[in-house]
């Protein structure tokens, strides 16, 4: 009888290795749900990532407001009635102070490398308008 039972048991195992740790078994198939949910999270974000993109190609193509915005904060155009005024960060007001010499010739234009945050005031009079870049 107890020959019986260790054959039993021995049998119930070798038919459980396969159900947990064959080609199929359950350690796999948690692996690949775990690479499942992964590449679906990244489809969720490359789809959020292709949406903005397809809108800012549709603004591009119909709308004036994408290129004037463009020109205006990465190439630092203004318009004909504009005058442009540089508002430094407070961090950044030290570094602006010790080249405040030399940019006092260039402060009407906008600066390529700074990190300030510009804005457009319109102004009437015509000696305060800056020449166009």
């Amino acid at each position: 009888m107890r020959l019986i039972m260790i054959c039993l048991a021995a049998l119930v195992l070798l038919i459980q290795y396969p159900l947990w740790l064959g080609k199929g078994g359950w350690l796999r198939m948690w692996d690949l749900d775990k690479q499942v949910v992964a590449a679906q999270k990244k489809n969720d974000e490359l789809r959020a990532r292709n949406a903005k993109l397809n809108s800012e190609v549709e603004d591009l193509k119909e709308g004036t407001g994408a290129v004037e915005e463009r020109a205006r904060f990465e190439l630092g155009m203004i318009k004909e009635n504009e005058v442009f005024v540089q508002v430094l960060d407070p961090k950044l007001k030290a570094q602006a102070a010790a080249s405040s010499a030399s940019a006092s010739a260039a402060s009407a234009t906008p600066s390529a490398g700074a990190s300030p945050t510009q804005s457009a005031v319109p102004s009437t009079s015509a000696a305060a308008r800056p020449a166009k870049p």
